[in-house]
């Protein structure tokens, strides 16, 4: 998929509304509210047409960690009950600019061989700020039969992170706060260790976006920020974040700026952080001097 299509704008949607080869699908999520949050705003104001994409649901549900990478089969599942099919261009959106779970949707769409999915500039809140229309009329779907395809090396678990540690063949980058990346901020999330992945570097997801227009920046600009995280997108990248949502905004912001091999640490910190027998590193990213807490 091009640049152009990855990214669509508030108004190539409005042209588009009523297009039946468009889906569209809400895919909001909140640290602070999780999916119920998200559902009740969905409840009370979405575009019209739009489903609501749990990502709780659309997760394998016999994992420990919350939302968990799904297979194929349930995500087939769960794709075709929202009137989801193979011909259709899914444009997915959320409240934080398309930088969280609409990049999540985005990154499992293409996982399991469904290229044609965009994210929507901007997300719910362009959309409102330009008097776009909105709804509070929840759809119903016949339900599709969607071909999922798993695409290789899409989700590496934690014994690979674990082991790059000391063989780097890849780079870590934590989507985090720099406040929860160095350990200085508790985690929003009770039982987690503070700190970080030893010898990741950090790039705040909010960082891809202007911070007024929750827009995403232009390729160069995108292309500066991972550089200035110490980030070289000419090798291999893993992201990481809380729980494996905003790691997909990176692998996004990494897609627009011309990386398209980005791969995310599903279970991050709160399957790296709860486990007591992982190394943790604290203090400012600068300060790495292997000297890692237990």
């Amino acid at each position: 998929m091009s640049e152009v299509t990855a990214l669509v704008t508030t108004a190539w949607l409005a042209e588009h509304l009523n297009d039946p080869n468009v889906q569209i699908v809400d895919a909001s999520y909140f640290v602070a509210g999780g999916v119920a949050e998200a559902k009740r705003l969905y409840a009370e104001a979405h575009i019209p047409g739009a489903a609501f994409f749990n990502i709780d649901t659309f997760a394998d549900t016999t994992k420990p960690k919350i939302h968990a990478f799904p297979t194929a089969a349930i995500f087939a599942e769960k794709a075709g009950k929202l009137g989801i099919g193979n011909q259709h261009h899914i444009v997915a959106y959320d409240r934080l600019g398309g930088t969280c779970a609409a990049a999540r949707a985005w990154f499992m769409f293409r996982a399991f061989g469904h290229d044609n999915v965009s994210v929507l500039d901007g997300g719910f809140d362009k959309w409102s700020a330009e008097k776009r229309p909105l709804t509070t009329d929840v759809p119903t779907f016949a339900p599709e039969s969607f071909q999922a395809r798993a695409v290789p090396n899409q989700v590496l678990d934690k014994e690979h992170v674990l082991a790059n540690i000391s063989a780097q063949k890849f780079q870590v980058l934590d989507a985090r706060s720099k406040g929860r990346f160095e350990g200085a901020e508790p985690e929003p999330r009770a039982g987690l260790k503070s700190g970080r992945i030893p010898a990741s570097c950090n790039l705040p997801f909010t960082n891809l976006i202007d911070a007024t227009t929750k827009t995403w920046k232009d390729p160069p600009a995108l292309r500066q920020s991972f550089a200035a995280s110490g980030v070289d997108l000419a090798k291999p990248l893993v992201t990481t974040c809380g729980s494996g949502v905003s790691a997909c905004a990176l692998a996004f912001g990494a897609y627009l700026a011309g990386k398209s091999d980005t791969v995310i640490y599903d279970g991050s910190w709160v399957e790296w952080g709860a486990d007591g027998g992982l190394p943790v590193q604290t203090g400012p990213e600068a300060a790495r001097d292997g000297k890692d807490t237990p």
